[in-house]
């Protein structure tokens, strides 16, 4: 499998997803938006992961590349068979390429944090494997609307839109499951301003 994945900053890459693909196999490749990358041909990969950011999905004059990266994303959803996962900012953008609300969250939720599968997400075949309820790491602001066509399939107490699942192949989780220790501290020595 080949697996092409959209970073934002140097510091949030794949991080044990990377981990997971070498272990099977799977090629990886990647475009770096803070350096100009240009994308590359759909036909290229087989699955797009879309990783996390600091910025928002709506400070296109900040960011030159988020437009252009929305059509790209929205091209690659449109191709019948891509997988497509993104994850915190991958997924608020994925879920303004379906036209869903993304907005400020009531809380900002940075840390672990519990987890629960909703109805819907228990049935699923992709979350319905998870345990009903589970810890994850946590770094966001912002939320989305679930997407029109969509299942929500994950909550929290401080964020009532932590997943979504399209057509059994898009997939948006605004919590990170791909976090490690290194990726963790990466965002602490970057991001503290946050907390």
């Amino acid at each position: 499998m080949r697996i092409h994945y959209l970073q934002h900053v140097p510091f949030e890459d794949l991080a044990n997803i990377e981990l997971w693909a070498e272990e099977r196999g799977h090629a990886i490749s990647v475009t770096k938006l803070f350096e100009d990358h240009a994308f590359p041909e759909i036909d290229e990969f087989d699955w797009l992961i879309i990783m996390g950011g600091p910025m928002n999905i709506y400070e296109d004059h900040k960011f030159s590349w988020l437009e252009k990266e929305k059509r790209f994303i929205e091209k690659v959803i449109a191709r019948e068979g891509k997988v497509v996962l993104g994850i915190c900012l991958g997924a608020q953008l994925i879920a303004d390429v379906f036209g869903a609300k993304v907005y400020k969250n009531d809380h900002k939720e940075i840390g672990w944090f519990p987890v629960a599968l909703t109805d819907e997400g228990g049935k699923s075949p992709i979350f319905g494997d998870l345990p009903n309820e589970f810890m994850a790491f946590h770094w966001h602001g912002d939320t989305f609307k679930i997407p029109k066509n969509s299942m929500r399939t994950v909550e929290s107490e401080g964020c009532r839109n932590q997943a979504f699942e399209y057509d059994g192949r898009v997939i948006g989780l605004q919590f990170h499951l791909e976090s490690s220790n290194d990726s963790i501290q990466r965002l602490i020595d970057h991001c503290s301003g946050d907390i």
